[in-house]
């Protein structure tokens, strides 16, 4: 009697889901960052620290600026830290991998949707900008000598990790949008109108003696994660309502998600 060999296909494992193949790609992320931690560390703290610096305490020193100034500063170049550093480590590293290591050629051959590969993509990112803000909020407190209730801890890392997802959903939109060869002038030109129409410098409601910049203003959404901010750490400062600096920012953390993803699957087809 002839026993049949058995088929081949029928012996390999079952490919992974979903949820296990988008655990192993960011965990494979994360521990690439942790190799290089001190240096993504240094990398996070340059440009908060100068701004701080300078702004915060130079500035107010020499009585160009009040000396509350550094509570409207502080949680304005928190929010700064969290959503650039999250778009930024979103789109550069994604051109990268696209362009130089080819590594998403390789996790595009994984058995799953392709649009797990971009959300695992867009997570890391967001782990990136959570990073710099919880690095940047403590340096910050006490560069300027700025408190702020412990009760208050929670909602400031819930809303931290709104305004890192919501920098990773742009990071992803411009990283797919922008020809590779482009995008580190394009961010790089992108940075400087962003920071300074984000109100990381001031509330945006006392802008109502300029109209035209106040409505650029609103059309940042590092405005809102800027403000949402603010209402916490300095609830005396004039401020937007928490809840709709929440709600905007997760519009856009959920609009440019889906759309960043859409980009992410053109991108890999090409």
């Amino acid at each position: 009697m002839t026993v049949a060999a058995p088929d081949p296909a029928s012996t390999r494992p079952p490919p992974p889901g979903a949820a296990r193949l988008f655990l192993a790609m960011l965990w494979r992320d994360l521990l690439m960052m942790s190799r290089r931690l001190p240096s993504a560390v240094a990398q996070t703290l340059v440009q908060p620290f100068f701004l701080l610096l300078v702004l915060g305490t130079v500035l107010t020193e020499l009585g160009y600026l009040r000396p509350d100034h550094a509570q409207v500063l502080l949680p304005g170049i928190v929010a700064l830290a969290s959503f650039l550093g999250a778009a930024q480590a979103t789109a550069l590293n994604m051109v990268f991998e696209f362009q130089i290591t080819r590594e998403l050629d390789d996790r595009l051959l994984a058995p799953g949707p392709t649009s797990v590969v971009a959300l695992a993509k867009m997570t890391f990112g967001a782990l990136r900008g959570l990073l710099s803000g919880l690095v940047t909020l403590p340096f910050g407190g006490l560069l300027l000598s700025v408190g702020w209730e412990w009760a208050a801890l929670p909602l400031l890392a819930g809303l931290l990790v709104l305004a890192s997802a919501a920098g990773a959903a742009a990071g992803m939109v411009l990283g797919t949008v922008v020809p590779p060869d482009r995008i580190s002038v394009a961010f790089a030109v992108a940075v400087v109108p962003m920071t300074f129409t984000g109100s990381t410098q001031f509330p945006l409601p006392l802008l109502g003696d300029f109209p035209a910049f106040q409505v650029v203003c609103a059309l940042n959404p590092l405005t809102y994660a800027s403000e949402s901010l603010r209402a916490v750490t300095a609830p005396t400062v004039p401020h937007l309502p928490l809840p709709v600096s929440v709600v905007v920012l997760a519009a856009c953390a959920v609009l440019a998600g889906w759309a960043g993803v859409r980009g992410f699957r053109r991108r890999a087809l090409q």
